[in-house]
């Protein structure tokens, strides 16, 4: 697929806190063919019996308080029991808990049907791959169940965690651990910027974000209200965290590199349960566009502020993550109609993304429902070139590992996201490209770039156009 709209040449330029998710991760039944460890509930405290061991229970022991599985003691010096030599343990460390769980669990869902669909087809290196889950609800807590994977579920690389301040703690413990962490969702930049040597990045980074969002101003928006790029008045408001704060302060540098008219910047804390003063502030300003990074809370309680004041700006342009769940159209909406949005792709033509219907449909036959987000299109595509690439390696060393990856080289337009696969020294694939998405009927489609448009763009909120 094309970089997209606003791509430059030479230039190589991708969430999240949902409110409290309606469908818990663990509410269905477990599969007998899933290959997934899940870590219990405190109501779900047992004793485990002595002797008893598998996949599921690797050694005696009990389900401590805080539902991390303490072991009954090791005479001094006795090695642990070994894992089952038929399976190949890896990490799945996502938010399962807490306000991020949503996304986390629908980006798990990529995951898991990509582990599923290798497993029908012989696992990795002849071995059937088992999940390993690790909730990461705070950073200190990835960190924590990353090398609770690594030591206790022994697994041999991990994957996550699709929030930016989430993958940056988890990608740093595995690098102290020396193990092979690869990050499917978590766009911020600096993440990938720190040197390490057993970090890979599958999707676009925040620079992909910033710099698309802000080219639809001037090469969409300005035409289709015959207005003057430069004379719109543009407001930039984000959460604080490591996402909203790298998102913004690109789309800040693109917009003075482009000419535009920024009339406010706005931060606010994610944890926030008013976003009146903000409000006044951009009606204060007149802003025309508002680009906003955040998640599904602060969305959902901006839209409706804007709607109790009788006010709203003629565009806002999100920057994925809340903006790119069914869950919060829902909640908002008709007002989120019309509602512009740089994400994965989800609905998105099959001709610069093929197998994306057949992904939908995999989905559908998987959960019962159409996907919530393209988070798990975007973990299902990125999990699956990681496992080709471990399979070409032969073997799970971290420097065979690593010349794999860096040997991939995959077209894009080839995949069900349209991305291809070209890692650079610092572990990020360089053909991960977001694309525009619009709210339309309820649903989000792709509206740019024109090779990737299932709808033409419509240039007016609210349902009305």
């Amino acid at each position: 697929m094309a970089a997209g709209f606003a791509r430059e040449a030479g230039v190589d330029w991708g969430c999240q806190r949902p409110a409290a998710w309606e469908e818990s991760a663990t509410a269905r039944p477990p599969r007998k063919d899933a290959h997934v460890e899940d870590r219990p509930s405190p109501a779900a405290w047992r004793p485990r019996r002595p002797g008893r061991t598998g996949a599921a229970a690797a050694g005696p022991g009990w389900w401590c308080g805080c539902g991390c599985k303490q072991r009954q003691r090791r005479a001094p010096g006795a090695a642990p029991a070994p894992a089952a030599g038929s399976e190949l343990r890896l990490g799945a460390l996502f938010p399962f808990s807490g306000s991020l769980a949503l996304l986390g669990d629908e980006s798990f869902r990529g995951l898991e049907l990509a582990v599923e669909e290798r497993n029908a087809a012989g696992g990795l290196l002849g071995r059937a791959i088992r999940l390993a889950k690790g909730d990461a609800a705070g950073p200190e807590q990835a960190m924590a169940e990353l090398r609770r994977l690594q030591s206790a579920e022994r697994v041999a690389a991990g994957f996550g965690t699709f929030a930016s301040h989430l993958g940056f703690a988890a990608s740093q413990a595995a690098e102290m651990q020396g193990l092979p962490y690869f990050e499917l969702g978590a766009i911020a930049d600096p993440i990938t910027e720190r040197g390490f040597r057993n970090l890979y990045r599958l999707c676009p980074r925040a620079s992909d974000f910033a710099r698309d969002s802000v080219a639809v101003i001037p090469e969409l928006l300005a035409g289709a209200w015959s207005t003057p790029a430069a004379a719109l008045r543009i407001a930039v408001l984000h959460e604080d965290g490591l996402y909203g704060q790298t998102v913004s302060g690109l789309q800040e540098s693109q917009l003075r590199a482009r000419g535009l008219t920024q009339v406010e910047r706005i931060g606010y804390s994610a944890r926030t349960v008013e976003l009146s003063p903000v409000l006044e502030r951009l009606r204060a300003v007149r802003a025309d566009v508002v680009l906003h990074t955040g998640y599904q809370n602060d969305i959902v309680l901006f839209y409706r502020g804007m709607k109790e004041a009788g006010w709203r700006p003629r565009m806002v342009i999100g920057s994925g993550a809340g903006y790119s769940l069914t869950d919060t159209a829902r909640s908002v909406g008709p007002e989120f109609e019309g509602t512009l949005d740089v994400d994965f792709p989800v609905a998105v033509a099959e001709a610069v993304a093929p197998g994306v219907a057949a992904f939908v449909e995999l989905y559908k036959k998987r959960y019962g429902s159409d996907p919530r987000s393209g988070h798990s299109l975007a973990n299902y595509v990125g999990a699956r070139l990681v496992l080709e690439a471990l399979q070409r390696a032969g073997g799970l060393e971290r420097d065979k590992v690593r010349a794999a990856l860096l040997a991939t080289d995959v077209a894009e337009g080839t995949t069900a996201t349209g991305w291809g696969a070209r890692f650079d020294e610092k572990g990020q694939n360089l053909r991960a490209r977001p694309c525009l998405a619009q709210w339309q009927g309820g649903r989000l489609v792709t509206v740019g770039p024109a090779e990737a448009a299932v709808a033409p763009l419509r240039a007016v909120m609210g349902g009305t156009g």
